[in-house]
This record gives structure tokens, C-alpha cells and sequence, in this order.
């Protein structure tokens, strides 16, 4: 209740420099990524897909994280529920599409990986891959090259709270924390490292462990869009100023299974989850916008039923779309000459 009581505050997006607009747009985006999730359980579960790792739950997180970087010139090194965030800094529900049914035209990794692997040079997506966590070093040395260049771009990861655990998340942190990078880390911690629960997988806080490495550290509520929004903007700055890293733990609850391979219910209660639904960053940000006069509930209905049709058209784009040729195997695995030889 005290969060709900915190994310109706009136007006709190002005006091952060938001405008009217710009909130429209974190619901709207956080919102479609939340229609392409559930899309994509459909059709896994219809045999249209093979597999899918869902992010509701974490769309408010990911949407405020967005808005609070430079979506022209950071980098970004998300993991594979950042459906919403991939979505906020330009991804199409199209392009998320060729991915999820592995086609030629899926400019992640041509159809060759696994959904929620995102990747691309257009928007600064640095190429993720399945070991967890290994995107945090990745995210450090892009930070480097930020130092060592004088450029003004940071470099923005996720992960969570199970993979902080990963010894790539210590031993980036450490040479962040030596080096003062501008490298901004959000541990997006969902409560439950596949099915291993919080309380079994770390003793204390994420957000304390960048104490050892000489920075910042804070937690704060995942579910509330503006509060994650003002924490990664903070980070921003400091990180543009030289006054190098922060760790963002963002807390909040994983709604969905693992992934679609998952019995979830086998290690967790229905009333966890369903109590839990209660915190959901979508619906109580629609209250805030409702409560400050910018949104109604016939507008959530045109928003939903625009969505769908986006949905849909993205959905019917991939399913007719080739699937890559056989001699595309070694593509971007192997030098090639101009002449293709």
C-alpha cells in the first residue's frame, strides 16, 4: 500500500523535469511491451515459437531506466527480459518479432539466437548472450573507451540478482570502481534467480556490495517508473561529470514464470504471485497518470486496442517471413571479402 500511496503523489513528474507527454509515452511504451510479452506466451504455448523469457512485471524499471539516458548516444547492454527498455530506446515490435520466430530479417542475430538476446549497431544495443552477467565487463570496457576518448556517452547494463553472484559482476564493479568509468549497473532484482528464492541467493543487499568497489549503491523501488527514472538520471549525471560508477538495485517481483519452460508454481504459492500482481508498476502508474488528469479509461482502451493491431501486424510480418538460408550458418562468424568470396 505505502508504494501505491508513493506513485500517486500528484504531479511528482514535474518535480523531476518530466512533462505531461513524456509519462504518456513511458506508459504507452511500458504498455506495448507488455502486450508483445503476453503475445509471445500465446504463441509459444500455440507452437508458433519455440521458447520466450518473459519481463512483466519489470516493464516500469526498464521504461523510467530508458527515459533517463541519452537515447542518442549511450550505450546499452541489456539482458533478456528488457523487452520494454529495448522497446524505449527504439526497437520495434517488428524487429523484437523476426527474433522471437527466428527469421532471416531479425537484425538481433539473423534468426540465430535465442529471443531476448538483443542486439544493435543502429541503437547502440550491444550483442547480448546467454551466460549471465557476462554483459557487465562488456559494459565496463564501453565506459573505458568513454574515459580514454573524452566522450560524454555512458554505458547502461542490467542483470539480476542471482547473476550478481557472477564473478564478471565483481570483477567488472572492482575495475569500474579503480578507473571511476562512467558505467551506470541496474540489478533488476525480481525476487528469484530461476527458482531459487531471494533469501537463499544473498545475504545481504545488492546494492551494498558497491561500498567494496568504491561507489555508490542504491536501492529502490522497481515498480515505481519516476523513482527509477530519478535514480538513473542522478547516475547519469554523476557518471558524465567524472565522478564515475553507480549500482542501481531495482526491486520488484518476477509475475511470470522463468521462461516458458518453467512450472513456477512448483517452488512458489499462487498467492504470492497474485499479491504481488497488486504492485504491478503498469497499473498503478495508469493510476498516477489518471490521478494527475492525463489518461482515462476509455483512452487505456483506444491505447490497448492501437497496440494490438501493432501487435498483430508485427506478429503476421514474422510468421510469413524467410527463415535464413542454410549458407548464412557462418555469416558475421568469418571475415568476408567485399567481392563475398
Amino acid at each position: 500500500m505505502q508504494e501505491q500511496e508513493i506513485i500517486s503523489q500528484k504531479n511528482r513528474h514535474e518535480q523531476l523535469g518530466l512533462s505531461d507527454g513524456q509519462v504518456l509515452d513511458m506508459y504507452k511504451y511500458m504498455m506495448l511491451a507488455r502486450k508483445y510479452d503476453e503475445r509471445n506466451l500465446l504463441l509459444q504455448r500455440a507452437g508458433k515459437i519455440n521458447f520466450h523469457v518473459s519481463g512483466i512485471g519489470q516493464e516500469a524499471a526498464q521504461v523510467g531506466a530508458a527515459f533517463a539516458l541519452d537515447r542518442e548516444q549511450d550505450y546499452f547492454l541489456p539482458y533478456y527480459r528488457d523487452y520494454a527498455f529495448v522497446m524505449a530506446v527504439g526497437m520495434t515490435p517488428r524487429e523484437l518479432m523476426l527474433s522471437a520466430f527466428a527469421k532471416a530479417e531479425d537484425p538481433n542475430s539473423g534468426g540465430r539466437q535465442m529471443p531476448g538476446h538483443f542486439g544493435s549497431k543502429r541503437l547502440r544495443i550491444v550483442t547480448g548472450s546467454s551466460p549471465v552477467t557476462t554483459q557487465v565487463p562488456h559494459a565496463v570496457g564501453f565506459a573505458l573507451a568513454a574515459k580514454m576518448q573524452k566522450k560524454d556517452f555512458v554505458s547502461f547494463v542490467t542483470f539480476g540478482e542471482g547473476s550478481s553472484n557472477q564473478g564478471d559482476f565483481h570483477e567488472g564493479a572492482n575495475f569500474a570502481g579503480v578507473h571511476k568509468l562512467p558505467v551506470i549497473m541496474m540489478c533488476e532484482n525480481n525476487q528469484y534467480a530461476i527458482s531459487v528464492p531471494l533469501h537463499k541467493q544473498i545475504a545481504g543487499q545488492v546494492s551494498d556490495r558497491a561500498l567494496g568497489y568504491g561507489f555508490p549503491g542504491i536501492r529502490v523501488d522497481g515498480n515505481d517508473v519516476l523513482a527509477v527514472y530519478a535514480a538513473v538520471k542522478e547516475a547519469r549525471e554523476r557518471a558524465v561529470s567524472g565522478e564515475g560508477p553507480t549500482l542501481i538495485e531495482a526491486m520488484m517481483y518476477r509475475l511470470s514464470p522463468h521462461s516458458t519452460s518453467d512450472n513456477d508454481l512448483a517452488y512458489r504459492s499462487k498467492e504470492e504471485v497474485e499479491e504481488n500482481w497488486k504492485k504491478d508498476g503498469l497499473i498503478t502508474f495508469k493510476q498516477y497518470l489518471i490521478d494527475c488528469g492525463l489518461w482515462n479509461e476509455q483512452q487505456d482502451e483506444d491505447l490497448i486496442a492501437q497496440l494490438n493491431l501493432e501487435i498483430k501486424e508485427a506478429t503476421e510480418y514474422a510468421d510469413r517471413a524467410p527463415f535464413p538460408k542454410p549458407e548464412d550458418t557462418l555469416r558475421h562468424v568469418y571475415a568476408e571479402n567485399e567481392g563475398g568470396n
